[in-house]
């Protein structure tokens, strides 16, 4: 276990930079989301044994951290680490989704419940805050029979958006996870998926932000919690990075390197995990390439050279 985790720790530490390339909130801090990442995988065999055997996932979600600009720190309770598809994922919940909306200025405060069968609830018009009288005592509250998610704007007005429960289930069973019997958040943590389902139907609505926005699109594609269809993006044609990557590994000095980074940088501006990629692996190169001319410069200066001038 020590020699597993410590794989794994020294592949986190070495996303740094590409973790600080595409920070999108200067309170989300490195070290500190570097060690929640850790104390995740260390406390939990099975999802250390999913990291080892796919590392380049692990840093991955590391820097889709930072690019969303969300926190691992449990006490916050906005992402996770989880293992999914035989690969660590981040996992966004509906706190989070919430969290971001109100940091990204998108609005000033949301919340999202769920509603059962023995609950009273009205909507009060779509500008207006709906009623919802339940008895948080009661053993027995029902059934879910739905959900909302109600939020005040920067200009004081209120969106409520609603979903019926056989709505919510109609995106959950889009989901290739749910489907699979096996690792998904549907069967987990159904109430969250339901509140995260009707937030992100309702975000459509709500000011739209690049944050709130990429941890949407995140969760429509990595996320694979069947709700792509809520929010449909534009599919487009993904750079492979690999080649990229090789490419700048094959250049001899440190000028070429840089040329070839700048020339093709901006192949990879909407995908903002390879970008870093790129830029770390290109970062590394450099080094070495440089380090490699140092040595070489040491072994071709002549024997006493030093002591020409002495």
């Amino acid at each position: 276990m020590g020699s597993a985790i410590e794989v794994i720790t020294n592949d986190i530490y070495a996303s740094k930079d590409a973790f600080n390339s595409v920070l999108t909130d200067k309170n989300v801090n490195f070290d500190k989301e570097a060690a929640f990442a850790i104390q995740v995988l260390q406390n939990n065999e099975y999802s250390l044994s999913v990291a080892l055997k796919n590392r380049q996932a692990v840093v991955d979600a590391v820097i889709n951290v930072a690019a969303i600009g969300i926190s691992l720190n449990p006490a916050k309770k906005q992402a996770y680490l989880v293992p999914r598809k035989n690969k660590i994922c981040l996992d966004i919940s509906y706190i989070g989704l919430l969290d971001l909306a109100v940091a990204s200025g998108s609005i000033l405060w949301g919340q999202a419940d769920l509603v059962r069968e023995a609950d009273t609830f009205h909507t009060n018009g779509f500008d207006k805050a709906p009623t919802h009288s339940f008895n948080p005592f009661s053993k027995d509250r029902g059934a879910i029979v739905g959900t909302y998610v109600v939020v005040k704007t920067s200009s004081g007005d209120y969106l409520t958006t609603t979903m019926t429960i056989d709505e919510c289930y109609d995106i959950r069973s889009r989901s290739e996870g749910y489907k699979s019997g096996k690792n998904s958040p549907w069967l987990t943590d159904e109430g969250e998926m339901i509140k995260k389902t009707v937030i992100k139907r309702g975000s459509k609505l709500w000011p739209k932000t690049d944050r709130l926005d990429n941890a949407v699109h995140y969760l429509n594609t990595d996320g694979d919690e069947g709700l792509a269809s809520i929010a449909p993006v534009q599919q487009e044609t993904l750079v492979d990075v690999a080649p990229l990557i090789a490419g700048v590994k094959a250049t001899k000095t440190d000028e070429e390197a840089l040329a070839y980074w700048k020339a093709n940088n901006g192949l990879l501006v909407k995908q903002k995990t390879d970008s870093a990629r790129f830029k770390s692996e290109t970062i590394a190169h450099r080094a070495a390439l440089k380090e490699a001319l140092d040595a070489n410069t040491i072994e071709m200066e002549p024997q006493g050279a030093s002591d020409e001038n002495h």
